[in-house]
């Protein structure tokens, strides 16, 4: 199911972790060559995608929203 990101923060390793409207977090890393997400390593970038839809796997699970 696809759900907007509403925002961001990171983890306790330092990555990027989308939070999406459902409640849910995903991270968002960029990590070539696997991961080409470079939007990711700035602010702007970050920004940009405000309101991107990434697909919820934890919805389609039907998982409780994250804290």
């Amino acid at each position: 199911m696809k759900q907007k990101i509403t925002g961001y923060h990171k983890d306790e390793e330092d990555h990027w972790v989308a939070q999406l409207a459902c409640g849910h977090f995903q991270h968002v890393r960029h990590d070539p060559p696997w991961m080409n997400r470079l939007w990711v390593v700035t602010p702007e970038g970050r920004d940009s995608m405000l309101g991107f839809e990434l697909e919820c796997k934890k919805c389609d699970l039907g998982l409780e929203p994250d804290h």
